[in-house]
């Protein structure tokens, strides 16, 4: 990908789509994120990289919440929400999050994972525009079809979540969270639970996510998939951001001590 789309994307724009002003978050004694402030602009691919324990996970849980940050403000859509007194889930359905372990409904099959939030979340809103329930359902049905061919796995339609491969399932985790039509996309580690031989397969659909002009936030060990598809990277360090910029400026010419510490381990 080309680092000079860092330039051209959207970026200037007056307004970003995720601000994070002095985000803090403790467990107990322990301070886990300190004081953490970053914007992200429609179509920016944000790649959070670090040691483990340095914060990654926590902090893009605390984007969407399900970590309650301690201090700060996330601002999504001009609202904050971080603040106790907002509808969470109504904005969670605007920020899709794949998770390490797939966390699919194993008692429901594949179509019924992808069909299940929209057509649960949307149906009073399409009552309300003349559908028919029969009718909306059959149009969220079609749509989570066309994500299962998307992804070669219309034939699995189905199946139960225990009969598929563990890169199969990841990348059914993804398209039920691009069934929302999600505005930013979370990724925690997509590829930790999987074996070497899958990974590649669970990347490749992220790319071509990423090259469509998803907004996306993705927390990863895979330095590789980090330089190619990036748009900036994110560096952490005992719970702060200790670096970012470009991929050549952040793998290639890193300024930070602790950075080329870390990258001299990993690469």
């Amino acid at each position: 990908m080309n680092e000079n789309k860092f330039d051209t994307l959207e970026i200037n724009c007056k307004k970003p789509i995720l601000s994070v002003k002095n985000l803090k978050k403790t467990f107990g004694k322990n301070v886990v994120l300190k004081d953490i402030s970053t914007d992200i602009y429609k179509g920016e691919k944000i790649v959070i990289v670090g040691a483990s324990g340095s914060g990654k996970s926590t902090f893009l849980r605390c984007l969407n919440c399900l970590e309650d940050p301690n201090g700060g403000q996330i601002i999504f859509d001009d609202v904050d929400i971080a603040d106790p007194k907002v509808n969470i889930n109504v904005h969670r359905q605007n920020m899709g999050m794949v998770f390490q372990q797939f966390n699919l409904f194993n008692n429901k099959t594949v179509l019924e994972n992808i069909m299940l939030s929209p057509y649960t979340i949307y149906k009073k809103k399409a009552k309300k525009e003349g559908k028919k329930p029969k009718e909306f359902k059959e149009e969220c049905r079609q749509n989570a079809l066309a994500l299962l061919r998307r992804i070669g796995l219309e034939d699995k339609a189905n199946a139960y979540p225990s009969t598929l491969s563990g890169g199969q399932k990841q990348r059914v985790a993804i398209v039920r969270a691009l069934a929302m039509n999600p505005k930013v996309m979370l990724f925690d580690e997509p590829t930790s639970a999987l074996d070497p031989e899958m990974v590649g397969e669970v990347l490749n659909l992220i790319k071509e996510v990423a090259d469509e002009g998803m907004t996306m936030v993705i927390v990863t060990h895979e330095m590789g998939f980090a330089r190619e598809v990036a748009t900036r990277v994110i560096f952490m360090d005992d719970g702060v951001i200790a670096e970012e910029g470009t991929p050549s400026e952040v793998f290639d010419n890193p300024q930070n001590p602790r950075t080329k510490q870390f990258l001299n381990a990993v690469l």
